[in-house]
């Protein structure tokens, strides 16, 4: 799988995305360092193992580099950066019976505005899935002859 870039310069207006997410209850912040445990359980139950260690990384991070989508007191996604690598975006996952409600979208633009802040110019979503969603998402393009990347002897 391919890696993307997003220039962080040009980000999409965000705030009507923020809007119509939390006209659904929905509230998105950053995990909080004693969240750690519930966010991982989300991400176990969800995803994979792989991604729990990614999780734990980033809410250790200073600033915490996790951030949720919570509804009545359940976390419905989750988006990390600086985990895998410094400068990198991901993972990111929205729970299934939650898909549909803009909230990757919002996640996604939620972690690369704090890039951005912290004063990256540019992030790499690695190992990419969706091509379509990130080019359409940040206006992410591929970079060429990035697979398999930084991916390379995973262990089990």
């Amino acid at each position: 799988m391919i890696d993307m870039l997003v220039r962080l310069y040009a980000l999409p207006e965000s705030a009507a995305l923020y809007e119509q997410v939390a006209t659904r209850g929905v509230t998105l912040r950053r995990a909080r360092a004693f969240e750690k445990h519930t966010v991982a359980a989300f991400v176990r139950a969800h995803f994979s193992e792989k991604w729990v260690s990614e999780i734990e990384v980033a809410v250790t991070r200073e600033p915490v580099a996790c951030f949720i989508a919570t509804r009545d007191k359940q976390i419905l996604g989750c988006a990390c950066y600086d985990t895998t690598l410094r400068g990198f975006f991901g993972p990111t996952g929205v729970a299934e019976e939650a898909r549909g409600l803009g909230l990757g979208k919002a996640l996604l633009l939620k972690s690369l505005e704090a890039m951005r802040e912290l004063g990256h110019a540019y992030a790499i979503i690695g190992g990419v899935g969706p091509k379509e969603f990130y080019a359409n998402a940040c206006g992410a393009i591929e970079i060429p002859d990035s697979d398999p990347g930084t991916y390379t002897d995973l262990l089990p």
